[in-house]
């Protein structure tokens, strides 16, 4: 049976499949529930706002910055923020589940650094940098300016992968899910 009160931390670059990955996770049964993040960057047309994440304004992020509402929080990008709310966390725990993040990588560090050894860190990590461009634009949401952003910090990302607990390359998703969950169901039973 698992124990409530621990922390899953699905980490990738962008494109790299880990909200594929956090989904298949909720759907197993583990007494996981999705831990949603606030952002300040626009919404895309299919997200729900308090589902997919907390859409607040650059100043607004900044206020709750100052109040100390976040666990952690980072700014990915000039005036776009991403940070982890303290009363999700205090929500999903007071209901008995343990939390899963779908977090960016720099993220994923500091809720593992901030969790210790009450949270599992993993990594997913595409085949290689050609395989998440060509999956990013298969998406046809980028632009050619932001696709080569999005690229470029990918590769540097994929740097931060031996400070996880767990790799998971996703060569196929089917695989990947898996082995996630094959790492993600030892530890919660531990």
């Amino acid at each position: 049976m698992a124990i409530p009160g621990k922390c899953i931390i699905i980490s990738a670059p962008s494109g790299a499949g880990k909200t594929t990955i956090v989904r298949s996770l909720l759907k197993q049964g583990l007494r996981l529930a999705f831990s949603v993040s606030a952002t300040s960057r626009a919404k895309r047309g299919y997200e729900v706002d308090g589902q997919d994440y907390f859409f607040i304004t650059p100043e607004e992020f900044r206020q709750r910055i100052d109040l100390d509402a976040f666990i952690e929080w980072e700014e990915v990008y000039p005036g776009q923020f991403y940070g982890t709310l303290r009363s999700e966390i205090d929500r999903i725990w007071s209901n008995g589940n343990s939390a899963i993040f779908d977090v960016d990588v720099v993220g994923g560090i500091d809720l593992k650094r901030h969790f210790g050894d009450r949270a599992l860190a993993i990594f997913i990590s595409p085949p290689s940098v050609a395989v998440l461009e060509q999956r990013l634009r298969a998406r046809g949401t980028e632009t050619e300016e932001s696709l080569k952003k999005r690229v470029d910090k990918a590769a540097q990302e994929m740097s931060f992968a031996p400070q996880f607990d767990a790799i998971v390359v996703n060569d196929t998703l089917e695989h990947a899910c898996e082995e996630t969950h094959a790492i993600v169901a030892r530890f919660l039973d531990a």
